[in-house]
């Protein structure tokens, strides 16, 4: 069949990367403030002031200070899946998933995975995770693959709510013109995709003259049966790498067969009207903006006022070059001096009322950002119990607990895609090594378990299918020692009565 046959050819790869061009327009708000957040995140705040001061430019870090209290709080709470049946034949596979979950993500490093997408959540008030099937992995078998997403590269329709909802979802990446080659003998080095995309997809200081822009599009079509088949395709330009439509084993089922972009946002504080939210920095970065301008006025007097300077009459024929350095002993003049002829400058300091005001500043935004100093650590005097330190600290971390709550409902929708994956790929039983429990067991799971499977003859002799149905359920792997301690104590009270 010629390519102009297929489903997807060059007219359709126009028109995706139009799409492609009205989604980036559509949220050029979004993109910049993503740019400007990292900026403040790196300390960097100064450059997105347009008319910035000659003088002192201090960057404190109390912005950078409350992001990472919490994501200490994230990390002490790292999620961990637990999977339930809902029909009693189902619980061996339950428990089965249950212990291989952990497994399958630790191959994926999602611990780091996790920590690198709470730093985006808590900058940019967006994480994202696609999880995909990686037919690489494993010398060739396949895995699934876990990894995080940047939202730069990321595009959905605009207005929608729910990233499921976008009729098409693309994710673009730089790639090596001869890598390219060597994999797709189709492409000829010619299609480099949008040059302003191209640039603006690049890490800062990359070299982009030897990379072309690679388009994952995904998009969903609803098939005559009823049911939403996601496919995929692969394109640089106008050369198309793959396209799940065209392969006839997938044009009717779809690339996955989940139905859902492989995809999942978890979002801090969201925004109406797009899937994405925003974070610390935009709530946080006025009073540190504040702070730091202060700070730049109240060292630039500091410095004025402990450098001498002095008013001296033309007629004084003061020797300026003796007069400067101070590691001269003595100094000529012509004529005679007197406080009219020479006088020091005299520098007012400031008011002790802006370093109250400084303060102040800083306490909004420990307020505003929910960063407590007990959240940190430090009580006030009087508080010396370790159970009262205990308890302040869990009082006042909920916010946190709110925060993380979230993340374990997107790490739910995270597992159920593996496991997806895991029932449609795991064509063969696949052994892991269970820890844990005491002892390093091993077990084995074949996606056959997981699929649809035959219960019975119908009253028109058909045969019924059924598919394990599951429920995850999220808890917290690791705890904090102050948690700890607490359940100590609880338990030694109720051992001692």
């Amino acid at each position: 069949m010629k390519n102009d046959e297929l489903p997807i050819g060059r007219e359709q790869l126009r028109r995706a990367e139009a799409l492609l061009d009205k989604y980036r327009a559509g949220r050029q708000e979004l993109t910049a403030r993503l740019c400007e957040d990292e900026l403040w995140w790196r300390l960097r705040h100064w450059d997105t002031v347009r008319d910035r001061p000659s003088g002192p430019k201090p960057a404190s870090a109390w912005l950078f200070n409350a992001i990472l209290n919490k994501h200490a709080d994230a990390m002490d709470n790292f999620p961990e899946p637990v999977v339930l049946p809902r029909e009693e034949g189902d619980r061996e596979s339950a428990e089965t998933l249950s212990q291989v979950l952990p497994a399958v993500l630790e191959l994926c490093r999602f611990e780091q995975t996790y920590s690198d997408n709470w730093w985006e959540k808590l900058k940019h008030g967006t994480a994202a995770y696609g999880v995909f099937w990686n037919a690489e992995k494993e010398n060739g078998l396949g895995d699934v693959d876990v990894r995080p997403l940047d939202l730069l590269k990321l595009y959905w329709e605009p207005g929608i709510t729910d990233i499921q909802d976008s009729p098409n979802l693309f994710l673009v990446e730089l790639a090596s013109r001869d890598e390219l080659r060597r994999r797709w003998p189709q492409y000829d080095g010619k299609d480099d995709g949008p040059a302003d995309l191209r640039l603006y997809v690049a890490r800062e200081g990359e070299d982009t003259s030897d990379k072309a822009l690679v388009v994952d599009w995904y998009y969903k079509l609803r098939l005559p049966s009823g049911r939403t088949a996601v496919h995929y395709c692969k394109f640089v330009g106008e050369t198309l790498l793959y396209a799940s439509e065209n392969d006839p084993a997938l044009a009717e089922r779809g690339y996955y067969d989940h139905g859902c972009y492989p995809v999942v946002l978890d979002v801090l504080f969201p925004e109406k009207n797009t899937p994405a939210g925003f974070g610390y920095v935009a709530i946080c970065k006025d009073p540190q903006m504040v702070i730091d301008a202060l700070s730049a006025n109240i060292v630039e007097s500091s410095l004025m006022a402990t450098k001498k300077r002095f008013f001296i009459s033309a007629s004084t024929g003061v020797n300026e070059e003796e007069f400067c350095d101070w590691s001269r002993p003595l100094v000529h003049v012509e004529g005679g001096l007197d406080d009219a002829r020479i006088r020091e400058i005299v520098t007012r300091p400031p008011d002790p009322i802006y370093a109250t005001v400084i303060q102040m500043k800083i306490e909004e935004m420990k307020d505003t950002a929910a960063n407590r100093d007990v959240n940190a650590g430090s009580v006030s005097s009087g508080v010396t119990a370790a159970s009262a330190i205990a308890a302040l600290q869990e009082a006042g971390s909920k916010s946190s607990r709110d925060m993380i709550g979230a993340s374990y409902r997107a790490h739910a929708e995270l597992c159920r895609l593996v496991v997806e994956l895991m029932a449609q790929f795991y064509d063969e039983a696949r052994s892991f090594r269970i820890t844990g429990t005491g002892e390093t067991g091993f077990t084995a799971l074949s996606g056959r378990s997981l699929r649809e499977q035959p219960v019975g003859a119908g009253a028109d002799g058909q045969t019924l299918y059924r598919r394990p149905v599951f429920d995850l359920k999220i808890r917290a792997r690791k705890k904090n020692p102050f948690s700890r301690m607490e359940q100590n104590e609880r338990a030694k009270e109720l051992y001692s009565l």
